[in-house]
């Protein structure tokens, strides 16, 4: 397939090919993002891409889909099986839409009186599908903010429960995009319980941890459980909803029709491919591991004379500030990137500068752990960060560090079945 599509369209079989190399040469740190195995990369790459089915298995609008509807039961049966789950749906395209599907679920109608969605503030760790001004959720529905305490930037759950109180919201949601703490799910069920509101809980980041044990899950106690199928679950860019049996018609038809057409079948077969990979073993140590390996990273630039956000990490990231450092998130990234670390720049709880600028680093641990580094090597990179950070614009400096990674990525090769690519 490679051969076909250097000799049809070279451009994009060249940017691919050097994509490749970068994800080879390159520390990623990126907290969002992973390395899919070949056989996730396979499934994704197959005809599959070529079949209309909308509907779910044995309810399609087209004829044709006996082969699909086998492939999406499956990721169906894994999903529910993987979580513990009544009820799975596997055609989200995105942690995003199956975000919107599920206010759908919930039966929240924009300008409604009383349909009020309590969340986690963007500034706080939430996410953009959260109620962001300048997302579809946030011009649609009304969105109440809570947070983070500032003596300890851990939720603020009393502030949870006096908001949900006072607003009485029919959805309250958790779950966040750069938030180093465990989540109290538990918590949250209660006081949803005690305002008589649905519980959505938006786990993208954390799946494979909860997949893994790594992390409290919340399907025991959520309504609703939206999440993305990469990240730490290290599948296919994608998402799934799950939620009780007794809720499934109505999640069912909030994706299709209610927000979605067709579904990605040749994506939900690598969805099912994800699923059964990380019911593994293997995978369970390698959930503990990313947990493992982000304490270890923490520990050293924390030791080095950075600032952590809440003190330090539970899960797969950790927020580094850099304001009594003087330097932005944004000139961070940017230094990482001149020695082939990957970050990305992020705003933190009681920010002072603007999105686009950031006083902090968000810093993960899934792609690396995915490599097969450890904790030895995790004090390694962080050793790398603060020496880059504290030689800013010298190249030198750079060059050295640059040296360093490349002896750690060579030590711990990526993708050695596509070798043949180079």
């Amino acid at each position: 397939m490679d051969k076909i599509l250097r000799k049809h369209d070279p451009e994009i079989e060249a940017a691919i090919t050097a994509e490749l190399k970068r994800q080879q040469n390159n520390l990623e740190l990126i907290a969002s993002e992973n390395f899919a195995s070949v056989a996730v990369l396979e499934a994704a790459a197959t005809v599959l891409t070529n079949k209309y089915a909308e509907g779910y298995p044995g309810r399609r609008y087209y004829g044709g889909c006996e082969h699909v509807d086998v492939v999406e039961s499956l990721a169906i049966e894994r999903a529910k099986k993987l979580f513990g789950a009544g009820h799975a749906n596997v055609q989200s395209h995105s942690g995003a839409t199956a975000n919107m599907a599920a206010y759908f679920a919930a039966d929240l109608i924009p300008g409604r009186e009383g349909d009020n969605i309590l969340g986690l503030s963007l500034a706080h760790g939430g996410h953009l599908s959260h109620g962001s001004p300048v997302n579809l959720s946030g011009k649609y529905y009304n969105f109440i903010w809570y947070g983070v305490r500032e003596e300890d930037e851990i939720i603020d759950y009393e502030q949870v429960f006096n908001l949900a109180k006072k607003h009485k919201p029919k959805v309250i949601l958790t779950g966040a995009t750069a938030y180093p703490r465990i989540i109290d799910f538990k918590r949250f069920k209660e006081i949803a319980d005690e305002v008589g509101a649905l519980l959505i809980v938006d786990m993208a980041h954390i799946a494979g941890l909860v997949a893994g044990g790594a992390h409290p899950s919340p399907v025991p106690v959520a309504d609703f459980v939206t999440s993305t199928t990469h990240k730490t679950l290290r599948g296919p860019r994608g998402g799934f909803i799950l939620c009780p049996e007794e809720r499934a018609t109505k999640m069912d038809k909030a994706v299709f029709p209610g927000t979605q057409g067709g579904p990605l079948m040749h994506v939900i077969a690598a969805k099912a491919v994800a699923f059964k990979e990380a019911m593994s073993d293997d995978f369970k140590s390698y959930a503990q591991q990313i947990v493992a390996n982000a304490k270890a990273l923490a520990g050293k630039i924390e030791q080095s004379g950075y600032r952590l956000v809440s003190g330090g990490t539970d899960n797969h990231l950790l927020l580094v500030d850099l304001s009594a450092k003087n330097i932005t998130g944004l000139d961070a990234q940017n230094a990482l990137d001149c020695v082939n670390i990957t970050v990305n720049k992020n705003t933190i709880p009681f920010e002072k500068l603007s999105p686009f600028v950031t006083s902090g680093i968000r810093v993960g641990t899934p792609a690396v752990t995915t490599r097969g580094l450890k904790e030895e090597q995790m004090e390694k990179i962080g050793e790398l960060i603060v020496t880059t950070l504290d030689n800013m614009g010298d190249e030198t400096v750079y060059g050295k560090v640059r040296a360093e990674v490349a002896k750690l990525v060579s030590a711990f090769p990526l993708y050695k079945e596509l070798e043949e690519r180079l």
